[in-house]
């Protein structure tokens, strides 16, 4: 970590080194993620506070440790920032290492009601 206080807003660069995500891949998530959006000043250069790092953080997580896809990273933050009832602690969740159980369980009855409406094309 850099010898900033730990509210302090972070340059692009500083955050890519911080969390080794490269910056393109930074000002991709934002054009993703709604609830990605660093402070902009002139000429562009972008500055994060401590809670797009956290945001940061936890995009990183579902993405390249719990194997999500960008559009089941969008739907997870979104039934978070809708306050969904979640099935999962509290305390892990908040390190990004259990996926939301609600959006799993509504993906597999999907899948479910697909394979099943299949099954029927095929008996007919």
């Amino acid at each position: 970590m850099t010898d900033k206080a730990s509210d302090a807003f972070r340059t692009i660069s500083e955050v890519s080194t911080e969390l080794d995500v490269p910056p393109h891949v930074l000002r991709f998530w934002e054009s993703k993620f709604t609830s990605l959006r660093p402070l902009k000043r002139s000429g562009g250069r972008r500055y994060y506070r401590p809670d797009d790092v956290a945001m940061i953080i936890k995009i990183r997580d579902l993405l390249y440790k719990e194997g999500f896809t960008i559009k089941g990273a969008q739907r997870f933050l979104k039934s978070k920032e809708a306050g969904a009832p979640s099935d999962i602690n509290p305390a892990a969740a908040d390190h990004g290492t259990t996926p939301d159980l609600l959006v799993v369980q509504a993906l597999l009855q999907t899948a479910r009601k697909r394979l099943s409406d299949v099954k029927q094309q095929l008996g007919s």
